[in-house]
């Protein structure tokens, strides 16, 4: 870790409204986060875990407070250069791998960088470098379709981290895998975190990986009740033999 923020959080509240009744899902955040920290983020369902992170991705603003990734308060940033800011310096990894039925693996994870305006054979070398980072090399061209539920979302992962983000946030990124396959990703978060150095949130019901994370952070009612150490231990090598070695 190099000790410098890469999130700053203060005040941090989001209310909604059903009808006339004001619910207040989040009621006052401060926080710190380190570039290249691991956090898992726990708590029961209903105390703001997935609006918390929504709003760090930039997803939806808060209701009042400030969020700064990376030195910026994203929030005084218009929609365009949110949007921009966004794309570049934050990646997304769902439940659901959210990727586009009609692409290839090689075609979902260029996206980013087509968005982005980068050249398309410099996008191509880009997102053959992130499926072979997650031991995909031989699926290329593969549609989701034709892939198994690991493999789809190990192509969300390598999308999300094709433009090298600072922050990648996940949701509950093994929610939908069997055992497997589920701790098949989990490896590759952190070995991909220690490669990259980019910092890793992920909220998740899962304590088991929470607590291979260095940091746990639990939510109550909205609030960030504890903030702890977790065992952080090295993840195991990845089976397969494509996945990049990382030491």
């Amino acid at each position: 870790m190099t000790g410098r923020n890469i999130v700053h959080i203060q005040g941090l509240k989001k209310t909604f409204f059903v009808g006339s009744k004001a619910v207040d899902v989040l009621r006052g955040i401060d926080l710190d986060i380190d570039a290249g920290e691991q956090v898992s983020i726990v708590g029961a369902s209903g105390v703001g875990k997935s609006t918390f992170l929504h709003i760090l991705g930039t997803l939806e603003a808060p209701t009042s407070g400030t969020v700064e990734i990376d030195g910026q308060d994203v929030f005084s940033l218009k929609s365009g250069k949110l949007a921009d800011f966004r794309n570049r310096t934050i990646g997304f990894v769902f439940q659901f791998h959210h990727l586009l039925s009609e692409f290839t693996a090689l075609e979902n994870v260029m996206m980013p960088a087509l968005i982005q305006r980068i050249p398309e054979k410099k996008a191509i070398e880009m997102a053959t470098a992130g499926l072979g980072e997650v031991g995909l090399l031989e699926r290329l061209e593969h549609k989701p379709g034709e892939l198994s539920g690991g493999e789809q979302q190990r192509v969300a992962l390598a999308r999300a981290l094709v433009l090298e983000p600072k922050l990648l946030l996940a949701d509950e990124p093994t929610g939908n895998l069997d055992g497997a396959n589920g701790r098949e990703v989990e490896d590759l978060l952190l070995k991909l975190n220690r490669y990259h150095n980019t910092t890793l949130i992920i909220v998740t019901h899962n304590l088991e990986l929470a607590g291979r994370l260095r940091r746990k952070l639990k939510m109550k009612d909205g609030l960030i009740v504890e903030d702890e150490q977790g065992s952080g231990s090295a993840p195991t090598d990845v089976e397969g033999g494509n996945a990049m070695e990382m030491t």
